[in-house]
C-alpha cells in the first residue's frame, strides 16, 4: 500500500474506487484532499505508473473563483530510487511539506512516478513525464485544473527531468502520446539543483564531492547505459542544456553553491544558455548549501528560501 506522504499534517484516510475500478486512497489534510496511487500510463503494458493528486480545499477553491493553477512534480534520487511525494530525506525532515504549501496557495499538484533506470534507461523516464503532464489536461476539468497553467516542478533528477518537459514540448523526437494528441506543454519550470549537462557534469565536480557524472556506473551512466565520456551524443541527448531555445518556458533553478553530487555549474549553464536564446530565467545559487539543502549548521534555512521562492515564482507565473 501506499505510505502518506512525509511532512502532511492533520492527514485522515479511506479507500475509494475510481475510474475503471481502480483503487486508491483518499486523504485530506489541513490544505485539502490527497488521491493517491492513480494510474496514469502503463508504458509498453508493463507496470503501471501512478501519481498522488492533492486537491486545494473547498475554501481555497472557492477563493480562487475558477479553474485551478497546477503543477506536476517529478521526485529526486538519481533516477535510480525515489518516490513520488517525496523531496528526499533531508528536505522531508525539515517537515516544511512544499506541496502542501502549493496547495495550500491555491495550486493543484501530481506528484508522478517514473520508470527508474533498474527498469528503463533514457528516454523512457522523460516519456514518463510527458505522459503525467498529458493525464493532467486531459483530466482537467474534472479536476477543476487550468490547462493552461500547468506548471513543472522538480529536484535533483526531477529537475532535470522538469527541466526536459518544459524544453521539448511538442518535440517529435520525444512523442509517446498513444495517439491522444493531448498537449505535453507547461507555462513554466522550478528546478532544484538539476543535472542539466551530462557532457560536462563530472568534469564540473567539486573535490569534495561525493559522486561524480565520470564515475564508472554513474547514476548518469545507468540513466543513458554508457560512460557521459565514452557517449557524448547519448549524454547531449539527455542534457536539457541541448534544447535551450527562445521560446522555452519561464525557468527558476535554485541550486546550493555547496552541492557535491549536482555542481552548481549546471544550473548556471542553463541560466546562461536561456537567457542567450532569448527565454525568461531565474537563478537563485543559495550560498553554503549542499545537496537537497544541507546546511553545516543542520539548519532549514535553506530549504525554507528555496520553497519561498518556488511559491513566489509559480504565483507570478499563475497570475500573468
Amino acid at each position: 500500500m501506499t505510505q502518506p506522504a512525509a511532512g502532511l499534517s492533520g492527514s485522515h484516510h479511506g479507500i475509494i474506487t475510481g475510474q475503471n475500478g481502480a483503487v486508491h486512497m483518499e486523504s485530506t489534510t489541513t490544505a485539502g484532499r490527497i488521491l493517491r496511487g492513480i494510474e496514469f500510463a502503463r508504458p509498453d503494458g508493463g507496470a503501471p505508473l501512478l501519481l498522488d493528486l492533492y486537491l486545494p480545499s473547498a475554501d481555497s477553491a472557492r477563493r480562487a473563483g475558477g479553474p485551478h493553477p497546477a503543477v506536476v512534480h517529478f521526485h529526486g534520487g538519481g533516477w535510480r530510487m525515489g518516490e513520488r511525494s517525496s523531496l528526499g530525506p533531508t528536505v522531508d525532515g525539515f517537515g516544511l511539506s512544499p506541496i502542501e504549501q502549493l496547495v495550500d496557495a491555491g495550486f493543484v499538484v501530481a506528484s508522478a512516478d517514473y520508470r527508474l533506470t533498474d527498469t528503463a534507461i533514457f528516454p523512457a523516464q522523460l516519456h514518463d513525464a510527458k505522459a503525467a503532464v498529458r493525464w493532467l489536461r486531459a483530466h482537467a476539468a474534472r479536476y477543476n485544473v487550468d490547462p493552461g497553467r500547468i506548471y513543472a516542478w522538480g529536484d535533483s533528477a526531477g529537475g532535470h527531468l522538469a527541466s526536459l518537459v518544459g524544453l521539448t514540448a511538442a518535440s517529435a523526437a520525444f512523442t509517446d502520446d498513444g495517439g491522444t494528441g493531448t498537449a505535453d506543454s507547461v507555462a513554466a519550470v522550478v528546478a532544484w539543483y538539476p543535472p542539466t549537462d551530462l557532457v560536462r557534469m563530472g568534469a564540473q565536480a567539486r573535490p569534495d564531492a561525493v559522486a561524480s557524472a565520470d564515475d564508472p556506473g554513474s547514476r548518469e551512466a545507468l540513466l543513458i547505459g554508457a560512460q557521459p565520456a565514452e557517449a557524448p551524443d547519448q549524454a547531449r541527448a539527455a542534457s536539457p542544456l541541448t534544447y535551450a531555445h527562445a521560446g522555452a518556458p519561464p525557468f527558476l533553478l535554485i541550486h546550493g553553491t555547496a552541492d557535491r553530487f549536482v555542481p552548481s555549474a549546471q544550473s548556471a549553464a542553463l541560466a546562461r544558455a536561456l537567457e542567450n536564446a532569448g527565454a525568461a530565467v531565474e537563478l537563485l545559487l543559495l550560498d553554503g548549501a549542499d545537496h537537497m539543502w544541507a546546511t553545516p549548521d543542520g539548519s532549514s534555512a535553506a530549504a525554507e528560501t528555496a520553497t519561498a521562492a518556488t511559491l513566489d515564482f509559480l504565483r507570478r507565473q499563475s497570475e500573468r
